[in-house]
């Protein structure tokens, strides 16, 4: 007997396509108000007068405060119409990223850092639930793949760009751009997309403090959100200083940042919809694994260099970030499936705080190892390495236990263990 022809992934309806590249948009926005961080601390802390410690409590700052929202918003998450709910903290996020465009000392952004990390914070957990609550499970790792894609987008049009603009006028302009662009698609979104909200005919717990204490007791629930906090380390412990550790320790001019980001992002462009189909075919963590593999490599590669050409930090950055890619697309896909319906919007809330708290939290451990040496290089970044690599093993360790002890059909959909 012929076994049974193979069943043909589902295909995406043109308003699918539509929601996937507004989601992989609004991602777009937020990640590059993070990313813009980065490469801009080489020009922020001279500009502004302040040290490693004070720029590593800049950007921590966001992450706190988008953590404290997280935990906030999180009992109220399924109650709501995701479409508003998601408009709504998209508004404040472009005001506040605003702010930061016109802050002219290390107080005013710091404080416009907290209230742009208030809104922020809690976009990508409800880009998240409203992609869960779309698609079904064959087409969520494709999903994931294009909305994670936008992290690559922002290297490719928004760091390059934010460089130019920085370099030719001032640190400041960057900001106002985006806000001007991401007001643009913020109405887009409002005048495209269709109200989401087949999760409020679902039963509701009445309080919603009670909501969001069973979400967090859940033990699923918190293997997942232990294993999120360690996932989140590695870019908040690597990116704030990675311009100034590549212009100082590397000597690669300030000038040819752009062309680092630029390649680096547009192979991440080309290999995360493939890392969403590869997990979507070959099981979701088993994708997640090799990321590991070659993300621990690559991130002691990178932190023990010394003065190199721009070619080989070109090559050695990017493939060191489609590692960093293949275990972010099917981690996100993996976790859309922890959580029930009804309890997808807190768990989303929840993981999104965590994500930031344990992100603020490794930011200010890395301005804390790291040093500014008077010959302008960044002292013990290779600790920092170190340190990422300790969290990627641990991380792998947890993901394996929530794979092994989760619900029958989440294994099934993550590409179950033997």
């Amino acid at each position: 007997m012929n076994p049974p022809a193979a069943i043909p992934p589902p295909r995406f309806s043109r308003y699918q396509k539509f929601v996937v590249g507004m989601l992989a948009f609004l991602q777009f926005a937020v990640i590059l108000d993070f990313m813009l961080m980065a490469p801009l601390g080489a020009l922020i802390m001279p500009a502004l007068s302040i040290d490693t410690q004070q720029f590593g409590l800049i950007v921590s700052a966001y992450a706190f405060s988008a953590g404290a929202s997280g935990l906030l918003t999180a009992g109220f998450a399924d109650r709501f119409d995701r479409k508003k709910l998601l408009l709504f903290f998209y508004t404040g996020f472009v005001l506040g990223t605003v702010w930061c465009g016109i802050a002219n000392s290390f107080e005013t952004l710091l404080i416009a850092r907290i209230v742009t990390g208030l809104f922020g914070g809690v976009i990508g957990s409800v880009v998240l639930a409203i992609a869960t609550d779309l698609f079904p499970q064959q087409m969520r790792g494709r999903v994931m793949g294009v909305i994670q894609t936008a992290f690559a987008a922002s290297q490719v049009l928004g760091i390059p760009v934010g460089l130019y603009l920085s370099n030719h006028w001032n640190w400041h302009v960057p900001f106002l751009a985006m806000a001007a662009i991401g007001a643009a698609g913020g109405v887009v979104v409002a005048w495209g997309m269709r109200p989401v909200t087949g999760h409020l005919a679902l039963p509701q717990e009445r309080g919603p403090w009670k909501h969001l204490h069973h979400t967090l007791a859940e033990p699923r629930h918190l293997l997942a959100f232990a294993t999120t906090a360690l996932v989140a380390t590695g870019g908040f412990m690597l990116m704030p200083f990675s311009s100034a550790y590549i212009v100082g320790n590397l000597g690669i001019d300030l000038h040819s940042l752009p062309t680092v980001y630029l390649v680096t992002g547009l192979c991440t462009i080309l290999f995360g919809p493939l890392i969403g189909r590869a997990a979507d075919k070959y099981g979701k963590f088993q994708v997640f694994v090799a990321g590991s593999a070659l993300s621990i490599v690559m991130v002691l590669v990178y932190t023990h260099l010394g003065p190199v050409s721009l070619p080989v930090l070109v090559a050695i950055n990017a493939v060191m970030f489609v590692g960093i890619f293949s275990r972010i697309i099917p981690f996100q896909a993996l976790m859309a499936s922890v959580p029930s319906p009804a309890q997808r919007g807190s768990f989303n809330a929840i993981s999104a705080s965590i994500q930031q708290l344990s992100g603020g939290i490794a930011s200010v451990i890395a301005g804390h190892i790291v040093v500014l040496g008077a010959d302008g290089k960044l002292q013990h970044f290779d600790v920092v390495g170190y340190v990422v690599v300790g969290a990627l093993v641990t991380a792998l360790a947890l993901l394996w236990r929530l794979h092994r002890t989760t619900a029958p059909e989440v294994r099934q959909e993550a590409g179950a263990l033997p």
